[in-house]
């Protein structure tokens, strides 16, 4: 996909520059693109003082190009900010996104179907790189799909797509995360049973038994899922953000984030606000004492790992009780599949 141009610049006796031009290129929507740009730089070095003859920037540079790489995904967690920042990250120019931010090509299992052999066989990455629309300013590609982060066998083939991929991660308290996707459930009407009964039922059936069902603990237990990325990609590779800070204040962290993906920081980004759930009630006390005891040994364990400050996770009931070191054992946290 590509276009021609050819330019006829004629000085007016007025100092302005009349830009004629031809193009060929197979969108409309390219064409005002191109025929604008290359007038705005016309008329930029007219304002400076430039000769509109010298040196004019190639064609190369205003090329439609096709995305042949992801250079990184927003990988999770589900329900804590993955949404905003999207649409954050879709206002800088120099980001490609998925037009289709349902695709989930890393952990459909019809991308990575097995043949008569048993061998798994080697995905249509086309699929992937086909769903991104050719654009000219893009400097890198990127997926935002929330359940990679959770679901092992996507963390093992994004590695395998591409070892060098950047992963951005942002982490909610994981009770008010897990109430989240509870009350997402529920609206929806895929979830008859109240928020602590749903959470003993995970307990029931076995946190880790079922890694693609409701999984209100399994996903808000981060250790394990952090775990399995730090052996999968370099930490220089990894960028995670509290979802609490991000909401407070986005700025600072979209400026880091810019920084990490390795682009210029971009100001004044709209907040969409899309994708905001709305909470028929609030958590209970008494929920929120009940998860407290079933995340509290994962929460210290991603202070460790992260070296973060989570006392705000925490429970804090007028009787507090002390961090039960029985309870991962109890939930048998220990024998999740990552």
């Amino acid at each position: 996909m590509g276009f021609q141009f050819h330019l006829d610049l004629e000085t007016l006796s007025h100092g302005e520059f009349r830009v004629a031009w031809e193009m060929r290129c197979n969108t409309l929507s390219y064409k005002a693109v191109d025929a604008f740009l290359m007038v705005s730089e016309v008329e930029s070095r007219q304002r400076k003082g430039q000769s509109p003859t010298t040196a004019l920037p190639s064609v190369r540079r205003f090329q439609c190009r096709k995305i042949d790489r992801v250079n990184f995904v927003v990988a999770g967690a589900q329900k804590a900010g993955t949404t905003a920042i999207h649409d954050f990250l879709a206002q800088h120019p120099h980001i490609a996104l998925l037009r289709d931010q349902a695709l989930h090509f890393f952990d459909k299992e019809e991308h990575f179907g097995s043949s008569r052999t048993g061998l798994f066989t080697e995905p249509d990455y086309r699929i992937l790189h086909g769903n991104f629309a050719p654009a000219w300013r893009w400097r890198v590609a990127g997926e935002v799909t929330a359940d990679y982060l959770y679901y092992p066998p996507a963390l093992e083939r994004i590695a395998r797509y591409n070892a060098r991929m950047k992963l951005i991660v942002s982490l909610r308290n994981p009770v008010e995360r897990a109430f989240s996707q509870w009350n997402m459930r529920r609206e929806k009407g895929q979830e008859p049973l109240e928020f602590l009964d749903a959470l003993k039922r995970d307990q029931q059936l076995g946190i880790w038994q079922g890694p693609r069902g409701n999984a209100y603990l399994a996903r808000s237990l981060y250790a394990p899922q952090l775990e399995k990325v730090f052996k999968l990609f370099p930490r220089d590779q990894v960028f995670i953000i509290k979802y609490e800070n991000f909401r407070a204040d986005p700025s600072p962290i979209l400026d880091r984030m810019f920084d990490f993906l390795g682009l210029r920081r971009k100001s004044r980004l709209k907040n969409k606000q899309r994708n905001v759930g709305f909470y028929s009630r609030k958590l209970t006390s008494e929920e929120r004492e009940y998860a407290n005891d079933i995340f509290d040994e994962d929460i210290a364990r991603v202070e460790t790992l992260l070296d973060w400050d989570c006392s705000d996770w925490r429970f804090k009931g007028l009787f507090q009780r002390e961090p039960s070191l029985q309870t991962a054992r109890r939930l048998n946290v220990a024998a999740a599949p990552f």
